[in-house]
């Protein structure tokens, strides 16, 4: 093998190995608390719209389903606290989800896009704003 080939070669395996795998969980706490913290994410809805929630670099999560017309089900606005434990993204309301921490995997599917799934199955989509 020649010089410029293998310089070629071992600087795509080096790409390979350090480029992030979209298609993998995240499994490290410091990477999911970057991806989320002081940050807006915003959930797909079922019968479309985004419900936002804003990830505050203190530990709260706050969130307003008030746009999506939730107020007839819910609190629409409650903050509530989020913390990573295991390679999961963890969060807590005091009233929404009868006060149940909810933890939840993350998979990046693109610059600002992510895939989630919840401990107990359920699963989503939702995009990074700021």
């Amino acid at each position: 093998m020649s010089q410029p080939v293998r310089i070629a070669v071992s600087a795509l395996a080096t790409f390979l190995l350090a480029a992030p795998a979209s298609a993998e969980w995240l499994d490290n706490d410091s990477a999911i608390r970057s991806l989320v913290s002081g940050k807006r994410v915003y959930l797909k809805v079922p019968l479309g719209g985004e419900f936002p929630l804003y990830y505050q670099d203190n530990g709260r999560v706050s969130g307003d389903g008030s746009a999506l017309g939730l107020g007839r089900y819910l609190a629409p606005r409650e903050t509530g606290e989020w913390w990573v434990d295991g390679g999961k993204l963890c969060q807590r309301f005091p009233t929404w989800y009868k006060a149940k921490t909810n933890c939840f995997r993350i998979r990046p599917t693109g610059e600002t896009r992510l895939r989630w799934k919840r401990d107990d199955g359920y699963s989503g989509r939702a995009r990074i704003g700021q």
